[in-house]
């Protein structure tokens, strides 16, 4: 490798801009080579069409790709919920980093935590996903509450509530502690409560398949149970043939016998965004060795969700 500053892709948005600076430094420690951060502007960051609309799948991610493809970057940092399921053959991911909490969280005014908020009030969020998870929480716990669609960058988005036009909005905590603002969070939702994204929480660093010693740098950076739990959530949405923006959740997290690991546990939920019918289950297996194995496990959990009825929670499945 030469001595020249690593060029890192990545989108513009102020949370977009920390994390990559995270990663940054972290390879600079690696590599001892200064890396430079180079912002490019995705269609996800113009369009002001809800990602439900859009497709959701890869519109935060195509552009960053693209100047990886053409060699304006050495390598791209994503948010591992935004990448889609399928790798080109051309591009690697070469590391994931450790993850950051993956939950859900609200931002509401006067405090309140979800379970406080008054008859009617009004929860905004961009996702499908959140949606349908707030809903059921609420019909199966009497709360009366109204999902509203929003867009937007973080202080957009807690601005509503700020504005008093929304009670809450619900946001990822990684997103806020990684801008430093999870002193807004009013409430951390329990993935009991609300699954997160499949890979939420996580950081995708991706370069040219071709560049064999910027990959074992970069793999440096990577945290193999949190590839292998980031995998089998995307595996099972892969198999569900769900986009980034379907109402799927899934998380996997592993079981401990005091210190030492035992086993891998997958959870996956979909569901109507009213929240009026659900397919929740889980899968729990020894913990994933390979990425085969992995991925085996988000299919076999897909498979079950499959033959109760998930496919018709989706809406248009996307390909």
């Amino acid at each position: 490798m030469s001595d020249n500053p690593l060029r890192l892709g990545t989108r513009r948005s102020r949370l977009a801009m920390a994390q990559s600076g995270q990663v940054a430094e972290a390879v600079s420690r690696v590599t001892g080579r200064t890396v430079e951060l180079v912002e490019i502007t995705t269609y996800g960051d113009t369009s002001r069409e809800h990602l439900a609309q859009i497709g959701g799948t890869g519109v935060f991610v195509t552009a960053l790709r693209d100047a990886l493809a053409r060699g304006e970057v050495d390598f791209a940092v994503h948010s591992l919920k935004d990448l889609p399921t399928t790798q080109p053959e051309d591009l690697v991911l070469a590391a994931v980093p450790v993850r950051e909490d993956p939950r859900d969280v609200i931002v509401a005014r006067d405090a309140l935590k979800l379970t406080d908020l008054p008859r009617g009030a009004r929860i905004g969020t961009g996702s499908p996903r959140r949606m349908a998870q707030l809903n059921a929480y609420a019909r199966s716990h009497g709360l009366d509450i109204e999902t509203v669609p929003i867009r937007g960058n973080v202080d957009t988005r807690i601005g509503y509530v700020h504005d008093g036009e929304l009670d809450a909005v619900v946001l990822a905590a990684a997103g806020l502690s990684r801008i430093g603002r999870l002193d807004e969070v009013t409430d951390f939702l329990s993935v009991d409560t609300v699954l997160p994204a499949p890979g939420q929480g996580a950081l995708a660093v991706e370069c040219a398949a071709d560049d064999a010693s910027l990959i074992a740098a970069l793999g440096e950076l990577d945290d193999p149970f949190t590839r292998a739990a980031a995998t089998a959530e995307r595996s099972l949405l892969a198999a569900l043939e769900a986009g980034c923006s379907a109402p799927v959740g899934a998380l996997a997290d592993l079981l401990a016998d005091g210190q030492i690991v035992k086993e891998m546990r997958l959870r996956g939920v979909v569901g109507t965004t009213d929240g009026s019918r659900m397919v929740q289950l889980s899968t729990t297996g020894p913990v994933p060795e390979t990425n085969d194995q992995a991925t085996a496990l988000g299919r076999e959990l897909a498979t079950e969700m499959l033959a109760q009825g998930a496919a018709g929670l989706m809406g248009e499945r996307a390909q």
